[in-house]
């Protein structure tokens, strides 16, 4: 597991877990939260939450950009609060309007491949984009269309495709620490 630091921001109030479906936004940004006695919140779930349904079912009847419209909408909500981790959807960053909202808080890049990727969703019914015949091949397409916004925002990346949870954590915790 690598650590990379890229930027220096002077956020800690925020801290905003992106990455691929799969990347470990939610189990991590909730160890990571514990761990520094912050609040968490992960996006989808406060979108579903908000909705009274699932996401496929908001992706049913309003379609990606229905549900974009939403996640936007949250998002500018949920980076007003202090002593929060926020773990994001894969494809929030997708919009110019949440790249905007994002830069609020300390970016962490959760990085994993492909492989990783798909190993971790595979059998994950709730993951719309990937209902597909070949869901694979869609989430290679999504990651490298993704994997550069990503790579732009980020304060921290660290690659989560191996390594106990635990151990990543304390790392991220060291390199949010030493900015």
């Amino acid at each position: 597991m690598s650590i990379e630091l890229t930027k220096n921001n002077n956020k800690p109030e925020l801290i905003i877990l992106i990455g691929m479906m799969g990347a470990g936004k939610t189990t991590i940004g909730r160890a990571l939260a514990r761990e520094l006695k912050m609040d968490f919140l992960d996006l989808d779930h406060e979108i579903v939450r908000r909705c009274g349904v699932a996401i496929p079912t908001i992706f049913d009847i309003e379609g990606e950009d229905g549900f974009r419209r939403r996640e936007t909408s949250v998002l500018a909500e949920v980076v007003e609060q202090k002593h929060l981790v926020l773990a994001t959807g894969g494809g929030a960053v997708m919009r110019e309007e949440n790249r905007a909202l994002l830069q609020k808080g300390r970016i962490i890049y959760l990085k994993a491949d492909v492989d990783e990727l798909f190993a971790r969703v595979s059998k994950d019914t709730n993951r719309p984009l990937l209902q597909t015949e070949n869901p694979k091949e869609k989430l290679r397409q999504l990651l490298e269309l993704r994997a550069p916004i990503y790579s732009q925002l980020a304060d921290v990346t660290v690659e989560t495709g191996s390594g106990a949870i635990t151990l990543t954590v304390r790392k991220l915790k060291d390199a949010l620490k030493a900015r």
